[in-house]
């Protein structure tokens, strides 16, 4: 995809598929991370006049930031589901009550966004959490998996019983993405004393059974969205970019990609890179980064974007102009909507720069 870049032993952007087997590399660690854009009932103009104060609701309400657990406590069927008995799952339940509904930290954040008919949208990005990287970590060491970036991906018969349990606790650490993405676009939407009219959802760290050619195949996507003809999508940019809604289309080229687009804007520099490295015993800085607190502020704020948390490795500097990634893509996906962030959340700097 035209928003790749590396990733262990599959890029990010990857698409692979196998006939009888199944790659938890490829999958990655945050299984079933995805996009979901729900379009609500509020009025543009009056969420813009109130932006700062349903930003400071947001931030105050959700948990965002790596192993934190959820105040409230979400039910859900899924944690009823016989999975939850195989070896690799049964240490991760209690982790998984508690998480669901947390956002996480990286690039993974809430976004209200206002589109090209001036209405009003929640979008987030997240997956499965301690669950999923856990999950993922459990089984690539039982498969042997190599260290390190540059490495052959794991790969095993999906018909073996490690692959048969991969398959089980990759659903269900799907199940459980698609949970949490569900209750905190409901909750940005209660916050707001909106309702929801309409939801676009995917995930874009996943294997699917699906046919192509005539033939039953395991695809998996890594940082790549399902894009099936009339199949919506929403991609996201950084917090100072544009998002949009887009749909798959039949074409020429979509057999090749067995009918796959972008997930997102894509990394133009690395974490470390951006912020720079640091001696985490004496604080001595052992390499500048790329990016700066004020050229992080001027550029959210040349766009408009109400901020909250966000780090330097996150700022737009850091990602590629999506348009320019969409463009790379004509013809084989339809934008239906441009969106704008005028509010983004995301998990504050553990060492604050402001």
């Amino acid at each position: 995809m035209a928003d790749h870049h590396k990733g262990y032993a599959v890029p990010i952007g990857g698409v692979v598929a196998y006939t009888d087997s199944i790659s938890p590399s490829g999958v990655g660690y945050d299984i079933g991370c995805g996009n979901k854009a729900v379009r609500i009932d509020a009025k543009a103009d009056d969420v813009r006049r109130d932006i700062s104060r349903i930003m400071d609701a947001i931030f105050a309400r959700l948990v965002f930031g790596i192993g934190q657990r959820n105040p409230v406590r979400v039910d859900h069927a899924l944690f009823d589901d016989d999975t939850w008995t195989l070896e690799a799952m049964r240490p991760l339940k209690d982790l998984a009550r508690d998480q669901l509904g947390t956002i996480g930290a990286g690039n993974h954040y809430v976004d209200i966004l206002i589109d090209d008919q001036d209405r009003v949208w929640i979008g987030v990005h997240f997956g499965s959490r301690g669950l999923g990287f856990k999950t993922a970590a459990w089984f690539l060491k039982k498969g042997g998996a190599k260290d390190g970036m540059d490495v052959d991906p794991l790969v095993i018969p999906a018909a073996s019983a490690l692959g048969a349990d991969y398959l089980a606790c990759m659903h269900l650490a799907g199940r459980y993405a698609y949970a949490g993405r569900d209750w905190v676009c409901a909750e940005v939407a209660r916050l707001m004393g909106a309702s929801i009219l309409e939801e676009v959802h995917n995930h874009h760290n996943f294997a699917w059974r699906e046919s192509h050619g005539g033939e039953k195949l395991w695809v998996v996507r890594k940082g790549a969205t399902p894009a099936f003809p009339g199949q919506k999508g929403f991609i996201g940019g950084s917090m100072g970019d544009i998002s949009a809604i887009v749909e798959g289309i039949e074409n020429d080229l979509a057999p090749w990609s067995l009918y796959s687009t972008v997930h997102g804007a894509g990394r133009t520099m690395g974490r470390m890179e951006a912020k720079g490295k640091t001696n985490r015993r004496t604080g001595q800085c052992l390499r500048p980064g790329k990016v700066t607190p004020e050229m992080m502020r001027q550029s959210v704020a040349a766009f408009g974007t109400e901020l909250r948390g966000g780090d330097l490795d996150e700022s737009p500097h850091c990602y590629k102009d999506l348009q320019s990634v969409l463009d790379a893509h004509a013809g084989t996906i339809k934008i239906l909507h441009t969106l704008r962030p005028i509010g983004v959340a995301m998990a504050p700097s553990k060492k604050p720069w402001d």
